[in-house]
């Protein structure tokens, strides 16, 4: 694969921000996915929303979505098969900063 089709985006950061913020979608913004950051995002407000209003298996039905959304990007990151807003791969042979 040439270096053009390999993104700039820190394969370790992009990790670390998935593992840790992945249902508020960090991560997608991150690689400047903004229009799947801002589905995450949404997601994760619409289940404190339906928590709070007193829906709480509505909520926890939306947020084990979300959920279940971030396991699969996780996944994606990790065998280097995931894509940034531009579609190049993130992988780890990428910039090596954190």
């Amino acid at each position: 694969m040439s270096d053009a089709q390999i993104s700039d985006k820190s394969y370790g950061t992009a990790i670390i921000l998935c593992g840790l913020f992945g249902v508020l979608g960090v991560h997608h913004f991150y690689l400047e996915n903004f229009i799947h950051g801002a589905i995450d995002f949404g997601l994760f407000v619409l289940a404190v929303g339906l928590l709070v209003a007193g829906l709480p298996l509505v909520a926890l039905a939306v947020f084990l979505a979300d959920a279940l959304h971030s396991i699969i990007v996780f996944y994606l990151l990790i065998t280097e098969q995931a894509r940034d807003g531009q579609g190049h791969r993130v992988t780890l042979s990428g910039p090596s900063q954190l």
